[in-house]
């Protein structure tokens, strides 16, 4: 898996999606783009990664397509469109675009990541979250999040794994 953070201006939703699309085909690449508020961590999105994988090898994904798979277990969701929330959309946008080969193939994600440079301005964005747009989001309350031990991100990590529970 590589990341691509930073900042991306988006005309429009469709033609950016459609460059996504086209970069994932060409190199047999999965690529998912968020909206860097709502991603905690890298490992936010390497175990959204991973139950995503899991629940296809398992025939349980609520998703035709890998790159959606991983965006409802980002967002701790079965529904996708509520999933959809935290994707990209038309403006400024701080983003983290997730490359992943199935296969492991590092220079396939290597050359995705290439044909995204243009469309994305390398920025240090990744864990730079928005915490009362992930606590709305995740439905995180002060109550529970002054019950809890461990930091935001830790939560965050939790409802990712406690999906496949909620199924």
């Amino acid at each position: 898996m590589r990341l691509l953070d930073g900042t991306a201006t988006v005309d429009d939703l469709d033609s950016f999606l459609a460059t996504l699309d086209d970069a994932a085909e060409a190199t047999g690449t999965t690529i998912q783009a968020f909206d860097a508020d709502y991603v905690v961590s890298e490992a936010h999105l390497e175990r959204a990664l991973d139950r995503a994988d899991r629940a296809i090898a398992r025939g349980e994904n609520v998703a035709r397509e890998r790159a959606v798979e991983v965006l409802c277990y980002a967002a701790g969701r079965r529904q996708i469109n509520r999933a959809l929330a935290m994707g990209v959309s038309e403006g400024e946008n701080r983003v983290v675009v997730l490359v992943d080969a199935p296969d492991g193939d590092e220079t396939a994600e290597a050359e995705a990541v290439e044909r995204l440079r243009g469309h994305v301005d390398p920025a240090p964005v990744l864990g730079e979250y928005d915490e009362a747009t992930v606590r709305s989001f995740f439905d995180v309350n002060d109550a529970e999040r002054d019950a809890i031990e461990g930091s935001l991100p830790d939560l965050i990590l939790e409802r990712v794994a406690l999906l496949d529970v909620q199924k």
